[in-house]
């Protein structure tokens, strides 16, 4: 089995390793690096894969879980599926982890899956005490290709469920944050059916998660993913919330990126920055 998140490394050592040359940009890496130091102390890498926002929010989600999330606890969650397919009939297009060609109870069945296996998943690893232990589950998950993929499957519908629900409170003149518009002025996803065809569809596949996207996982979770965008260090954007108006009660996990595409763990939050 293939660890997916890396062991823990020293995060100035990591950058040394990564960014040697005196580019500009490995100049830029660096500095970015430091003030990542300056609150945590090592980095995880992630697998490079086409899940890698996906696995390296969850990653972070889990492993500082100590209760499970309202949303998952609710009655209705695990009937969503037969619940959007008995409204929407294009969702007969999803398309689960590679396999092609299913009829829809099938679909219904396989997400319902998913989402009972992320509740369960959620549920034991938060009510694991002692930070090392919790450590060792999510380690163990994200060692178990079969449970882990299917858990982003469920993170995928999730998404969708947000983003049908914000154009349809669009739609009905109730107010929707500003990601929301942007989310459906693009071309390719101008309503909810296009973002599952063109976008929801191929994460995991052929492409990973765009900004825009990064809101609608944040919402769908109800969790803040602040982001250091390495490449943006010295810049305003160097330090970026999803969503950028967070809900003060949502729970917030810490990602880096070097380049936007790719997402890589910050771990052991340095003693001073937690006083």
């Amino acid at each position: 089995y293939k660890l997916s998140v890396a062991p823990e490394m020293d995060i100035m050592e990591y950058c040394r390793k990564e960014w040697r040359g005196s580019t500009p940009v490995a100049k830029r890496m660096r500095k970015g690096y430091e003030a990542v130091a300056q609150k945590f102390a090592s980095i995880r890498r992630v697998r490079g894969d086409n899940y890698c926002a996906l696995r390296a929010t969850l990653f972070q989600a889990l492993s500082q879980a100590t209760q499970l999330p309202s949303w998952l606890q609710s009655e209705d969650f695990t009937m969503l599926p037969e619940n959007l397919l008995s409204r929407y009939d294009w969702i007969k297009q999803w398309q689960l982890k590679q396999k092609l060609g299913r009829k829809m109870g099938e679909i219904s069945d396989e997400i319902k899956e998913y989402l009972i296996l992320l509740r369960k998943k959620w549920k034991n690893i938060s009510e694991i005490k002692g930070p090392i232990e919790k450590q060792e589950a999510c380690d163990k998950l994200f060692k178990n290709e079969e449970e882990e993929y299917s858990l982003y499957e469920a993170l995928k519908f999730l998404m969708l469920n947000t983003a049908i629900e914000l154009y349809n409170d669009d739609k009905n003149g109730r107010r929707v944050p500003v990601f929301s518009w942007l989310l459906f002025a693009r071309d390719t996803s101008s309503n909810p059916c296009q973002l599952m065809r063109n976008h929801l569809n191929h994460i995991g596949h052929s492409g990973g998660l765009e900004q825009v996207e990064m809101f609608l996982l944040a919402y769908a979770l109800q969790y803040t993913i602040q982001v250091y965008r390495l490449y943006k260090y010295s810049t305003d954007e160097f330090i970026t919330l999803y969503p950028n108006d967070p809900e003060e009660d949502w729970p917030v996990v810490t990602l880096i990126t070097e380049d936007d595409r790719h997402y890589n763990i910050p771990v052991r939050m340095c003693q001073e920055t937690m006083l």
